[in-house]
Formats: structure tokens, sequence, C-alpha cells
């Protein structure tokens, strides 16, 4: 018996004594394996923790002896719970996180065996760098590489089976001090924004002193039976599958759609959740998604930089919890085909320490002021950032899903709903009128009167959208669910620190030439609108009318990752991310080399298991059921009976050999394509020589392969079919 009918098989029995933890209120486990400032307080000084909030909420540097101190209460407290070994958490550009677990336990130098964790074990470690990618910023033979602790996000403990391990999450930086991570570059964005955010708001309120960035983001994510997605061996390799036929039934019905949980799957959400409390995870929310086995959760808002933690740190720990369960979770954007793929909308949003949300329309006209100066300024980010925030969500996964299925398209666009886009045309069509005094020029144009109908209903939002305003925050839609959000996160808030670092330029040069402040304000605002204003689209972003007048108005429409990634590199980039203290040319021009790897190798591993798939299970099956009708063929023929009573089985026989002919054919050239471009040496030419392998081959192949399953008898298919993948729990 075949994997798949095994799998099949086994899968009722699956579903028998699933593990159920006891239900437990919330309250009383969130937080409990992290060190949170409430635990240090407990298991520190005063001094040390008077050090740590300091360092935490106003990004001051803690003193080496201090932080002696701060790693003797963090072994203690981790002691406490059972923790032998400690690992610096942090995150390469694999995608994916990395530890490398040190035990507390030491030999003195007189033999003596002593647990420990001093200052310098909390603070720095030496993982090694040489086989992280690094886009030439290392080479092998002096690979060194150093994580260094990021105060601002608190240790962990993860649970592994019996083990618990404590980590301290961390930055991962070259020997030369280049970043090799996401999380360094998201840092230094937040900073520039705050700086940026701050001075513009002192025009307001001169009592704010900080700005947080925000984010609530959104993971979706399919969930199959583990014994089905392992005799599949895309599935294994690729997280998606290469082939699969579509179903009688997929999404057409929408019943999936915030229907009740499986009960299977229910076990393993209460599971997950679980764990994600406990490290201090604060999900809020579950339900099904639109395709069949597709799912989502999200948390609470949280600062961007431990939002982004957490959702890494989930990411891990749904897969770890899936195989308790005997069940796999896919995060690959586009696992099925024909069906919704996954995204990881990003809810992007700024609040100042005087308690403001910067994007919440106000009651006043000095509030809706400062909220359009933000809200504008965001918009006048994305237009002329449009090519770099494409890049930021650029991958081969993701180029499967942008544009289908209620994914948005790969052009960048704004969505603000009907009462602002009015609000915004109200203004700009006074451009050219005289402002004189600044009630005359805000209440004129009704802002306190139209804004607050916003407030009446703001789930106004468009989902063929990329970056959508929904009431209080941006949805950056486009972003992929396997993706880094510290990516996405990185470049909007740059584009936004530098828009708002120029408006302030802009509008302290016309109070120099003596404007009003408001007026002056008021005047950047419409120059920005008009300017703007046809990166604005409030329509179908699924439809070919939309693509066109996108090309119209000169939008850019980057649908493949190899032209994305170009943006990245443009002499405009390089100067936007250095002039703000992100990013280097050199470790731009690095992750732009490493993200094409990445894509290379990823293409590359889909040809390659397409071919393998193809030659060794489809074909097999399909020559033995076409062995099976040619015996049923010469046995009508043998027993004397007419053409007419064989001809059906004739007429499959044709078929079946035509796809098999054309599959072996492609799968060779696709062999020879491959040659050839692992020749090219540079890596833009390279990525682009795949992806022409990919247009090429993938789908053409594909459509044979799909057709065989259509035809071959069912019992010779060695690969589980869409309709069990997707409907059997």
């Amino acid at each position: 018996m075949s994997l798949r009918f095994n799998a099949i098989s086994s899968i009722s029995k699956e579903t028998e004594g699933i593990p159920s933890k006891p239900s437990a209120k919330i309250t009383g486990i969130f937080g409990e394996s992290v060190f949170t400032l409430k635990t240090a307080r407990e298991f520190l000084s005063d001094e040390a923790y008077k050090s740590l909030t300091t360092s935490i909420k106003g990004g001051k540097k803690i003193d080496r002896s201090v932080a002696s101190q701060i790693a003797n209460g963090i072994r203690a407290w981790a002691e406490s719970k059972g923790v032998t070994h400690f690992t610096h958490w942090f995150q390469p550009l694999t995608g994916t996180t990395a530890e490398k677990h040190d035990s507390f336990f030491t030999l003195k130098s007189d033999g003596t065996a002593i647990e420990e964790f001093d200052a310098a074990a909390l603070i720095q470690q030496e993982p090694d760098a040489s086989s992280f990618p690094s886009g030439g910023l290392r080479a092998t033979f002096e690979a060194r590489g150093y994580t260094a602790w990021d105060p601002s996000s608190p240790a962990f403990i993860i649970e592994t089976g019996d083990g618990r391990t404590l980590c301290i999450p961390t930055i991962f930086i070259a020997y030369t001090g280049e970043s090799l991570d996401y999380k360094a570059p998201l840092l230094k964005s937040v900073e520039a924004l705050n700086k940026s955010a701050v001075e513009v708001c002192n025009y307001f309120d001169k009592n704010v002193t900080k700005v947080t960035v925000t984010l609530g983001w959104e993971q979706e994510y399919f969930v199959i039976d583990e014994g089905l997605a392992n005799a599949r061996p895309d599935l294994v390799q690729c997280g998606r599958t290469v082939f699969g036929a579509a179903p009688a039934k997929g999404q057409q019905l929408e019943d999936h759609y915030f229907g009740s949980i499986p009960e299977r799957v229910y076990a393993f959400m209460r599971d997950f959740e679980a764990e994600a409390y406990k490290l201090g995870i604060p999900l809020r929310t579950r339900h099904n998604e639109v395709a069949p086995a597709q799912f989502e959760c999200a948390p609470i808002f949280e600062e961007v930089n431990i939002a982004v933690d957490h959702n890494t740190l989930l990411m891990d720990v749904m897969n770890r919890v899936a195989k308790r369960h005997k069940l796999v979770v896919l995060l690959h954007e586009k696992p099925f085909a024909g069906i919704n793929g996954s995204g990881k909308h990003n809810n992007w949003s700024m609040a100042t320490d005087t308690g403001v949300n910067l994007l919440a329309p106000g009651k006043t006209p000095k509030t809706n002021l400062m909220f359009l100066a933000f809200f504008v300024n965001i918009i006048k980010a994305v237009h002329d950032h449009a090519d770099i925030m494409r890049a930021a969500i650029a991958s081969a996964p993701n180029d499967f899903r942008l544009g289908a299925n209620e994914a948005p398209p790969a052009i960048i666009s704004v969505f603000v709903g009907q009462y602002l886009a009015k609000v915004l045309a109200d203004i700009e069509a006074r451009v050219g009128s005289k402002f004189d005094e600044q009630d005359e020029a805000i209440l004129k144009l009704d802002l306190h009167r139209s804004i607050p109908e916003l407030l009446l209903d703001n789930t106004d939002r468009n989902r063929t959208s990329p970056f959508a305003f929904t009431g209080n925050k941006f949805e950056f839609r486009a972003v992929g669910s396997s993706a880094n959000c510290g990516i996405s996160m990185t470049v909007l808030n740059t584009i936004m620190a530098d828009s708002l670092k120029k408006f302030k330029s802009t509008v302290d040069e016309l109070i120099e030439k003596g404007e009003k402040k408001e007026v002056a304000i008021m005047q950047v605002i419409q120059k920005y609108i008009v300017e703007s204003k046809k990166v604005l689209f409030e329509g179908d972003g699924y439809s070919e009318e939309w693509h066109k007048e996108a090309e119209r108005r000169g939008l850019p429409n980057l649908k493949t990752t190899p032209v994305a990634l170009d943006a990245l590199v443009t002499e405009k980039a390089k100067h936007l991310f250095e002039s703000n203290g992100v990013y280097s040319h050199t470790e731009l021009e690095a992750r732009y080399e490493i993200e094409l790897e990445k894509y290379i190798k990823i293409v590359q591993i889909e040809a390659r298991v397409m071919g393998d798939l193809a030659i060794n299970h489809i074909l097999p099956a399909a020559i033995k059921y076409q062995n099976e009708l040619l015996q049923n063929i010469n046995g009508l023929k043998s027993a004397g009976l007419p053409e007419t009573a064989y001809a059906s089985q004739l007429e499959i026989v044709k078929q079946v050999s035509t796809h098999i002919q054309v599959i072996h054919t492609k799968v060779n050239a696709m062999v020879e394509a491959r040659k050839l471009a692992n020749n090219v040496e540079h890596s833009r030419e390279k990525a682009v020589a795949y992806e022409k392998i990919k247009a090429t081959f993938f789908d053409e192949i594909r459509y044979h392969v799909d057709k065989l399953e259509h035809l071959v008898d069912d019992d010779f298919w060695t690969l589980p079919k869409y309709r069990e993948m997707l409907f059997l729990r």
C-alpha cells in the first residue's frame, strides 16, 4: 500500500485521544516564561532593576557592572524553572531563527563545578557567521559574527519536550559591524522614525518626547495531516504543492470562512496558544479563513520590535506544537493552486508617549491637523518609494500569491476610503487660495465635521489594496505569510521617517518666510496631496482596468522578484537608507545579493522536485495504468469484439500517451535550461534565467500532470490529492 493510502487510513486513528490541555485563565499563564519587568523586580537589585527599565524605556546603555547583576538575576529566575542552558536567540537572513545552546555549567581552575552566567555571556556571543547569508560582507575564512543583547526585548524560556532553554533576544552583526539580521536594521528604523515623528509632533504638542511604532500582524496558515504531508515530497521540500488537480469542491461555496473550527485543529490551536501566552505573545483572535484547511490568528498590537520577535517566535511554536498533534503547518504563501494563498497583514501605526494614536482622527481642528500631517506624509512616502515597498515583500513564494485570490496585486497603491478621499479632494481643491488665519484655514475645510464621520464606521477597507487605511492604522496586506515582518516594517519606518524629515524642513522654511505655523503646515499638506495623489486607488485591484490605469499613471507593476529587487540598489534607495542611518550602501547591496540568491535556490529546488516527482511518481503511475488499459484492449480484441467495444479505452490511452510525452520532453528541457542558468555568474542575470525557467516550464508541466491525475486510476496515483489534503483531518 502506498504512503498516500496508509496516510488516509490512519487519519481516523490520529483523531483519537487528541491531547487537550485543561482550560486555564489566560491571565494566569500569560508571560510566565518571560523575564518581564515584574519578574525582574523580584530577581534584581534596585540598581539593576532601574538600569534595565531605563534601558528598555529610554534606550540608555546598561553599565557592564550592572549587567553582571542582571545576568545573575536572569539565571536565578531561569534555574527556578528548570533551565540548564541558554542561547542568544537571533534572526539571521535565512528567514528562520537561530540559536546555539551553552550550559550554565562550567569548571573553575581548581576543577570545581559551578553554574555561571556572567555579563559577558549575557551581552555578547560569537556564534560564527560563516554559514549564514552575508551577501559578500564576510568571506568564509574571516567569518566572525557577533550576537549582542537587545534589552528592549525580554528574555524568555522555550520548552522543547522536557527541556527548557533560556533565550536572550539579540541582534546579529559582522566582525566589522555590518548588520547580518532583520532586527538590527529594524531597531535603527524605529529610532529614525521616532526622531522625525517627535519633531513634527512638537508643532502640535511640545510635551511629546517619544513616538512608538506599533504593529499588529495577522498570521494566515494552512493545517493538514502529517501523514498526507509526508507522502508529498513537494510539501516536505518546498512547502508547497508543485502539482495537484483542483478538487470538485474547493472554496467556491465559501463555507469554510469563519465556520466552526475542526476539533483536531481546535485542539492544536489551544495547545499552541497556551505556549504563546506563556511566552507573552498576546494572541486575541482565531478563525477559519476562506480556503479549506486555512486558518488565521492575530494578537493585540505591540511595539513593532516586540511584535516582530513574537511573530517569528510564534511560527516556530506552531510548527513544533503541530507535530504533537501529528499535523503540519504550512506557512508558504501559496501551498495550493486555485485557492487563496496566505499573507501576514501588517497593521502599522504610531503612538506618542502622551497617549495619542497619530493615525486616529481627532475631534478638534488642531488634533485633526496633526492627524492629517501624519496621514498625508504616509501617502507621500508610499508614492515616493512604492518600488522599495514592493522590494520589501518580494520573494519566490509571494510571487505566486500577489494578485491571486484575495491577495493584493504587485502594484503598490493606497486605499483611504470614501470619507478621507473626500477630505483630501477638498484640500486639493483649495490649491492656489490664500490661507489667512489658522482657524479659517482649517475650519473652512470642514475637517472637524467630515473626519469624525470616519469614526462612525472604521471597518471600511479594500481587500484588493496592498496598503489600506483601516480607521486608525494602515494595513500592509501584501506581506507574505512566511516572511519576517522586520523587512517590511524597516522599509515602512524608514520611508516615513524620511518623509517627515523633509516635511518639517519645508514647513520650517515657510515659517521662516513669515507664514503662520498652521498655514505653513496646510500648504505643505496640500503640496503633498497634489504630488502623491496618483498612488491613491479606491477600486478593484484585481481588475484589468486598474492595471491599465496604473500604467497610465506611471505606477510600477513589478510582477517578479528579480525585477522588484532592483529597487534596493538604486541611488535613491541607497541615499534613503544611509541618510536615515538604517543601512549602509554595502549592507543594502549585500541584502540585494542575499535575496537574489534565495530566489535562485528556491526556484532551483522546486524545479528539481518537479522533475523528480514527474519521472519517479507521475510517469510510472501513468504508464502502469496505460499498460492495464492496453491489456484490456488486447483482451477485448482477442475475444473478437469490434473496435467500438474498446474505443473509449483506446482514446484514454492516446490521451495518457500525449501527456506522458509532453511531461518527459518538458522535464528534460527544464533540466537543460537549469544547466545553462547555473553557468550564469552574475546573480541578477541568474535570477532572471531561473524566473524564465519558472515561467516557461512550471505551469505547462503542471498542466499535463494534473490532467493525468484526472485520467489515471486512483489506485495507481501515489501522491495525496487536494481533496484529501484539504478536507481530511
